[in-house]
């Protein structure tokens, strides 16, 4: 049974829970120690103890622990890349990927600690002189979800070590594996004793601990968009400062002038790849009528052509669902986008293969209304539907028709068009003839509307979420 990391050293519990690959039900990973409220408070409290001494601790010294543990992630990111595909289904190519990327992020932020920034300036008082610098928040919780099990916890882990704050961590269910070689990754790059502190375990519990415990100075989310807004309810009355990352419903706007080859690449990749599981998917494809059944009718065919198989066979496209329960959620969506009037174009149906897995067929649902659930519900899978429009404008409002704001997307030839759309656009991330899936790490993350709450993510913006400002004044 793989521990607990609390205050430095490896706990186990009496409970422990199975790590299935959805690839093959028959494959268990491993076993994970899961905490109770007790051991999370026991964290929690290891976390406060650490934080006086690890917030004065010098630059260089979390410099060389975020660098040792960026060299790691990058030599293993093979071995790593494939556990994670193991555990959470993505192809491992895109396993792989995500592994280098979060090295690529641990690399990042241990050359912010040594960006040592502040300012000094005259105050308007004679002889006086005003200094404004950065201090480290405190105790911060984070809550990462399934879908990016190096990724996300590597950006959300790395800033707050970066600012020297302490961390409890608590990972998705579904994915202990990953979280579980990144903080043995951690401990022995040379992270302090309580500094750092990983809970496995349900959010009804430990999750629910967390939030419940006045000793966390801020909090780091993301997930479903119900689950945060119980987040933001939680943390209100302790005044904690909150991140939070709550999905999308992004469209990717196709107009009569786009490229076609570029627009059904972009359309492909943004709704599919890593199994559509991904907050930044395309979703929503919506297309100009004059361009409209070209563009289904080469979709439909790229579509159909993607081979969906175990995840670490190098011939398949497209892995499987994480889960049995995600797979059944998804066939729900489809059924329902149908009875509402929504053509099945191809997909939506459950495969079997030579292991015993939560394999779906990528499904496009096409001849679908703005108002239907299929285009006002996350999906969270291998499901994109498509909505025609008249022209430029109907389509920029259609896009704009949604509670989220995270990413959209347009493709067209025309630079007035893209310029608008990027003014217009209703969302924190726009890409031009891109998917809307793919993001740098050296910039910001973050929507708007219903999407996201507080600072971004990622990038040198990461400060702003993970520091405090101090404002002294001086008289020689």
């Amino acid at each position: 049974m793989k521990p607990l990391l609390i205050d430095g050293a490896w706990q186990r519990t009496s409970h422990g829970v199975e790590n299935v690959n959805p690839s093959d039900t028959a494959d268990v990973i491993d076993t994970y120690a899961q905490a109770g409220v007790a051991e999370t408070q026991t964290a929690i409290a290891a976390a406060l103890a650490a934080a006086p001494e690890w917030g004065l601790s010098a630059p260089l010294l979390r410099h060389d622990i975020l660098r040792r543990a960026g060299d790691e992630i990058l030599a293993r990111r093979e071995e790593l890349g494939r556990l994670l595909s193991r555990e959470e289904g993505k192809i491992a190519r895109e396993g792989i990927a995500e592994a280098t990327r979060a090295a690529q992020i641990f690399h990042f932020f241990a050359a912010e600690a040594l960006r040592l920034s502040g300012e000094t300036g005259a105050s308007l008082r004679p002889g006086v002189t005003v200094e404004v610098t950065r201090e480290p928040v405190g105790v911060v919780g984070i809550i990462a979800p399934w879908n990016f099990p190096l990724a996300i916890p590597a950006w959300k882990i790395a800033p707050a070590l970066c600012f020297a704050n302490t961390v409890v961590f608590k990972p998705a269910e579904l994915v202990p594996a990953s979280a579980w070689a990144l903080a043995d990754i951690l401990h022995r790059a040379g992270v302090p004793d309580g500094v750092f502190n990983l809970l496995n375990g349900p959010g009804a519990v430990v999750g629910q601990a967390m939030l419940d415990d006045p000793r966390i100075d801020a909090l780091s989310f993301t997930g479903s968009q119900a689950t945060g807004t119980r987040v933001a309810a939680a943390s209100l009355p302790m005044m904690r400062r909150l991140q939070l990352e709550m999905g999308g419903k992004n469209p990717l706007v196709v107009l009569d002038d786009a490229d076609l080859d570029v627009a059904v690449q972009c359309a492909l990749d943004g709704a599919f790849f890593s199994t559509g599981q991904r907050c930044t998917a395309s979703s929503r494809l919506i297309v100009t009528e004059g361009l409209h059944d070209r563009f289904v009718s080469r979709l439909t065919e790229a579509v159909s052509a993607l081979r969906v198989g175990h995840a670490l066979e190098d011939a398949s496209d497209m892995g499987p669902v994480v889960s049995e329960a995600q797979l059944q959620q998804h066939l729900a969506f489809i059924a329902q986008a149908r009875a509402q009037g929504g053509h099945l174009r191809t997909g939506g149906e459950v495969l079997r293969r030579e292991t015993a897995g939560f394999y779906l067929s990528p499904a496009l649902i096409t001849e679908t209304d703005p108002k239907m659930t299929i285009n006002t519900t996350e999906v969270f899978g291998p499901v994109a539907s498509v909505i025609r429009v008249r022209d430029y404008e109907h389509a920029l409002a259609v896009a704009n028709d949604t509670p989220f704001g995270l990413c959209a997307g347009i493709c067209t030839t025309s630079l007035k068009h893209a310029s608008d759309f990027k003014r217009k656009a209703q969302a924190g991330m726009v890409m031009v003839n891109l998917p809307t899936a793919g993001v740098d790490h050296h910039v910001p993350f973050g929507g708007t509307k219903s999407s996201s709450h507080g600072p971004r993510e990622q990038g040198g913006q990461a400060r702003e979420f993970f520091t405090t400002l101090k404002t002294a004044y001086v008289q020689p």
